[in-house]
């Protein structure tokens, strides 16, 4: 149970220092990272300097430091995309993704991990509704149904905003045969930021749960173990679950 012979894609904002972190020395040594992309930074395409969001997420499946943190799929191998401008939220973002899980199913990519989700943006005119969030209008929703038909098992946040006036999920979390993912406590309690289904067209969302209320992460500044709340990190960490 520690996702041998499994790859997984995570589509996120950056991994900040995930080249260099003492919990992720094995995944290099043993050549696990396979590759990386950046599809807001093509110039550069570097994934390590950008944001640290994607790094935090990658802890929670491959760090391996016994004693300390092991996360749920440490043998397994992975491509690192970053798909999110995070200084920004435009729709292009979820082009990106869909160019990320393109390519996810180019390299062989077992599993997509994306705690990415979409719901209004920077330009109003570009927001979704509600209504949109029936798996069938969104890019988002559209490249993750997609990948699915591929045989990819997509694992997606399913959203933070249950306090907020928007307190359904977002996309791609709506789309249709994947697995949109809620946080709970350590006790397998509803998280009470951890957005509510319905999908607009009825169907159960999130799919499945998993402890994102104080989950252990590393801090890609300091190299810490830290808690960090969100669906974001209930995401990855039910992703290499699967994996294994």
């Amino acid at each position: 149970y520690l996702g041998d012979g499994k790859v997984i894609a995570i589509l996120d904002a950056g991994f900040l220092h995930a080249d260099t972190l003492a919990v992720f020395d094995s995944a290099r040594i043993n050549n696990q990272i396979l590759g990386t992309k950046n599809f807001v930074n093509d110039v550069s395409n570097n994934v390590y300097q950008d944001h640290e969001h994607g790094c935090m997420c990658l802890s929670c499946m491959a760090s391996n430091i016994p004693g300390t943190m092991v996360g749920t799929a440490p043998h397994a191998s992975y491509w690192l995309f970053v798909t999110e401008d995070a200084n920004t939220e435009n729709i292009i973002e979820e082009y990106n993704w869909a160019s990320g899980a393109e390519l996810a199913d180019s390299v062989g990519a077992d599993i997509i991990s994306t705690s990415l989700i979409y719901t209004t943006f920077d330009h109003a005119d570009q927001n979704h509704t509600y209504a949109d969030m029936n798996g069938r209008i969104t890019p988002a929703s559209h490249a993750a149904i997609a990948a699915a038909e591929k045989g990819i098992l997509v694992v997606a946040a399913n959203g933070n905003y249950a306090a907020q006036s928007w307190h359904y999920l977002g996309t791609p979390a709506d789309a249709d045969s994947i697995l949109s993912v809620g946080a709970t406590d350590y006790l397998g309690n509803w998280a009470s930021f951890s957005s509510v289904g319905p999908s607009s067209d009825g169907r159960v969302k999130p799919d499945v749960a998993d402890m994102g209320l104080s989950s252990s992460i590393v801090d890609p500044n300091s190299g810490n173990i830290i808690q960090g709340s969100g669906t974001s990190f209930a995401t990855p960490t039910l992703a290499g679950a699967a994996a294994c």
